[in-house]
């Protein structure tokens, strides 16, 4: 269940990416040119790698990929918590939430991801 979720979790979280676009591309800090690229090649990214989780013969590379990924969003959560945690017309929540998903829930995702990398027998 625990490697089960965690393929799903990325599976969902990426098919969202293009089911809601308009939810992510505020968050993209804007030094990053072509937000809309950077959004379409996360979710391909977070597919590809639910995908990858799910299966045995995919499931550690996958998993390291996904700890990749997660260190590569940081500069998201980073220029959430500058803009005050909150998107004009979008997403706004109280800052300690921001602060509470980059410095605890972003390190329980990686280290989840370190845990399935390593542990790829390991079923459910």
């Amino acid at each position: 269940m625990i490697i089960q979720g965690m393929g799903y979790f990325y599976l969902v979280a990426g098919m969202n990416h293009f089911i809601s676009p308009d939810f992510y591309l505020p968050l993209i800090p804007p030094f990053f040119s072509n937000g809309e690229l950077i959004n379409i090649l996360a979710g391909i990214a977070e597919v590809l790698l639910g995908l990858g989780i799910l299966f045995y013969p995919t499931r550690s590379r996958a998993a390291w990929g996904v700890v990749l990924m997660l260190v590569a969003f940081i500069p998201s959560h980073v220029y959430f918590i500058q803009i005050n945690t909150c998107v004009e017309g979008g997403l706004c929540v109280p800052e300690w939430i921001g602060w509470g998903r980059l410095i605890v829930i972003h390190p329980i995702l990686i280290y989840w991801a370190i845990w399935v990398a390593k542990n790829p027998k390991i079923y459910g």
